[in-house]
């Protein structure tokens, strides 16, 4: 779908809003006239500011650019089958990976990608054993994010 600027610049600020108004709930320091939610502020009015540019822009080409239309790439069938896979994806790691984990979920949905895509068999296995070590490794050793285990806890290194 394409979609007119001024509909992106719509979301954008009520995203900003949203943004700021959840830093409220953020603690205040004490004796200090700014706290940690200063940043946050500043980026939402930078957002703010750019969807206001976005409608100006999207007003602006309203007569030539409509609101809202299908892209060339929605005539083939094989597309919109790629996106409801991959969107039907997203859906799937949100619900299986606490149970599942993410290592096994991470494998099942980079292999079905992978071979959906045109890479073979072997080769999608390898690649999605890779990218999910290299993944895991990441968020678990370097950056202290824990992912779930699922299944895998008795065995987590």
């Amino acid at each position: 779908m394409r979609f007119n600027d001024a509909i992106f610049g719509i979301v954008l600020i009520v995203f900003a809003l949203a943004e700021i108004g959840y830093t409220s709930s953020f603690p205040r320091l004490h004796g200090q006239d700014y706290g940690p939610d200063l940043f946050p502020v500043i980026l939402g009015i930078g957002l703010i500011i750019c969807g206001i540019i976005l409608i100006a822009k999207g007003w602006g080409e309203r007569t030539t650019v409509p609101m809202a239309g299908v892209g060339d790439w929605a005539q083939d069938r094989s597309n919109v089958v790629n996106v409801i896979i991959l969107l039907g994806s997203i859906v799937f790691y949100i619900l299986a990976s606490n149970w599942l984990g993410f290592i096994l979920t991470s494998l099942l949905i980079l292999t079905i990608l992978l071979i959906r895509l045109g890479t073979k068999w072997l080769t999608s296995l390898i690649i999605a054993f890779a990218t999910t070590f290299i993944i895991h490794s990441l968020f678990a050793k370097v950056l202290l994010v824990p992912l779930p285990w699922g299944i895998l806890l008795p065995v987590a290194w």
